[in-house]
């Protein structure tokens, strides 16, 4: 009988769901818990084979008929902005972001309410309490981060860090070889700034000034509007059945 390390991560699948992308399509995962000594190291490996995290749980798709998604990532030492994205690099002057250790705010939380009540009422995440954004932000056992967005002060060259109220949040791993994004959000009243774009604008700004090689986005659906974002920040790689492979739009 073959012995098995009691370290060994095991793995789990759901049960069919509606897809939340794809209309008629079904999605099921598979997944694994992300706790423990090695939980970092074991991040690393299950997202370079095109996992995500979730609080301690690492998931990817396991559709029985359907490989729509596909995990992205940025080349960020490569990556050159467009015209709109130069645009919306101007428009942010004004803004800089801090890096935290992964710890909520009521401050936090009462923008993120905000963002879904304006964006995102309904849907999956729609009800969740102050609580489950704690959950969100603190339960990891990875090397996670959050960054706050404020406005520059008069002595943000000195301290490094904005002032003033937040206008955007980002909840980011740090990985060895680049950033992984799990969940940003802003405040719906600052429309016409494309805080969304900025923020990962800036991640990739982060991430080569720190010698890093990528920025992680998730995953990438063909045919799904909400995702058509991702593909715009070139050049990038998607995880194929043949390894990560360059694309260039």
């Amino acid at each position: 009988m073959t012995k098995h390390s009691a370290k060994a991560p095991q793995f789990f699948l759901t049960s069919p769901a509606p897809c939340p992308y794809l209309d008629g399509q079904f999605e099921r995962k598979v997944f694994t818990h992300l706790v423990g000594e090695k939980a970092s190291e074991m991040n690393d490996l299950l997202t370079l084979g095109g996992f995500r995290r979730s609080q301690n749980i690492a998931y990817r798709p396991a559709c029985e008929t359907c490989r729509a998604c596909i995990s992205v990532r940025i080349l960020a030492d490569e990556f050159r902005p467009t015209r709109s994205m130069q645009r919306i690099n101007r428009r942010n002057r004004d803004l800089i972001g801090t890096e935290y250790t992964a710890e909520p705010s009521s401050e936090q939380y009462s923008l993120f309410r905000r963002y879904l009540d304006a964006r995102h009422s309904g849907g999956g995440m729609s009800d969740m309490t102050v609580l489950d954004y704690a959950m969100m932000v603190e339960d990891t056992h990875v090397k996670s981060r959050v960054i706050e967005y404020r406005r520059r002060g008069a002595d943000s060259f000195v301290t490094g860090q904005g002032e003033g109220p937040l206008v955007g949040v980002a909840l980011s791993d740090m990985m060895s070889d680049g950033y992984s994004m799990v969940y940003s959000f802003f405040d719906p009243d600052e429309d016409h700034r494309s805080l969304g774009t900025w923020m990962i604008l800036d991640h990739i700004e982060r991430a080569r000034k720190q010698g890093l090689a990528h920025v992680y986005l998730g995953y990438w659906v063909a045919g799904s509007r909400k995702m058509e974002y991702k593909t715009r920040f070139l050049p990038q790689e998607h995880l194929t059945g043949n390894g990560w492979e360059r694309h260039e739009g």
